[in-house]
């Protein structure tokens, strides 16, 4: 007789990780991490220094292995012996290394010779796709930093993987190529694939990302979709006279309610209010009404600022990145 097997709990995810665990000697660097990446989606993954996020894609793409917990890799469980599953993921991990004595070409053809069988004209199909085509008889050796960064993720597309795993892909890219890497993995994502980004660049992430998560000391602190997550951020922000902050705050909070104040006012006077951007009117009106009169109104929604209040406050890590043109 034969058993119908048993559907995952975690169906119609591409990626999920369960109680996942990893110790570096007495330091914990994950403790107890969930992530529910759904099929189809650009999913932006976010968490100050420190948090566990490049040892979350190790243990993703099976370069360190965890203490507890689970990983499911595009529907099934993924462990030590499940390597060959890795045919079917893309990924750019830390920095990307190649042959320096080799061009461009060279080697994309020798990471391809050593991996799932390929196309040879993938190999120019991807070199065309992230602006290496002119440049890729040139040695490796002589590309910049932004040049090996291209290259690395054309390497990571070489496969036509069905998920592919970046850990901050902007890194030594410049702002002018930041709309060509979202038109890339947008694109990618419109026919089905899964794009799982680790990146510091909280504005792209708003713009790119479908599905958030956030951690923060090794666990899942949010996890929404992007829309959700930048209601829940709606906020006022108002500008008092320093020495009028503390008595703004009380009289906010009456009107907003109580924990409606973002952490305590800043040394310019800046006080954050969880309120809609239609109540902006409002709280100035309530403020003038008490003698307190705002040198600056400002509303709307960011990721930054929710980040920011979930991580304790401790900004993400600073740098420079984008998806650069030719020539850079």
């Amino acid at each position: 007789m034969m058993v119908a097997a048993t559907p995952s709990a975690d169906a119609g995810l591409a990626l999920s990780t369960r109680g996942l665990v990893k110790r570096y000697g007495k330091r914990t660097a994950l403790a107890g991490l969930d992530l529910s990446v759904p099929n189809g989606v650009v999913y932006g993954f976010l968490g100050p220094n420190g948090a566990g996020k490049t040892t979350t894609m190790r243990l993703l793409t099976g370069l360190i292995h965890p203490d507890a917990g689970s990983i499911e890799v595009l529907g099934s469980p993924f462990g030590r012996r499940d390597r060959h599953r890795l045919f079917r993921v893309g990924a750019i991990i830390e920095a990307p290394a190649f042959y320096p004595f080799l061009s461009g070409r060279e080697n994309l053809r020798a990471i391809a010779a050593s991996g799932a069988p390929t196309a040879r004209t993938r190999v120019e199909e991807m070199l065309e796709l992230v602006g290496l085509r002119e440049r890729a008889t040139d040695k490796v050796s002589g590309y910049s930093l932004g040049m090996k960064q291209r290259l690395a993720i054309a390497a990571a597309l070489l496969s036509d993987p069905q998920l592919l795993l970046l850990d901050e892909p902007a890194n030594g890219l410049d702002p002018a190529g930041i709309v060509a890497m979202r038109d890339t993995l947008r694109h990618l994502a419109s026919l089905g694939k899964t794009i799982f980004v680790s990146s510091h660049i909280l504005g792209e992430v708003q713009q790119l990302a479908d599905v958030v998560g956030i951690i923060a000391a090794g666990r899942l602190v949010r996890e929404a979709p992007i829309g959700v997550l930048l209601s829940s951020a709606d906020q006022v922000r108002v500008r008092v006279l320093p020495m009028e902050a503390h008595r703004a705050v009380a009289l906010l909070e009456d009107l907003a309610g109580a924990g409606s104040v973002a952490g305590t006012p800043t040394a310019e006077g800046w006080i954050s209010v969880r309120v809609g951007h239609e109540r902006a009117a409002e709280v100035n009106r309530a403020l003038a009404q008490a003698s307190i009169y705002a040198s600056g109104l400002e509303s709307g929604n960011d990721l930054e600022s929710l980040f920011l209040e979930l991580t304790g406050g401790e900004p993400a890590p600073g740098g420079e990145g984008a998806f650069q043109g030719i020539g850079s």
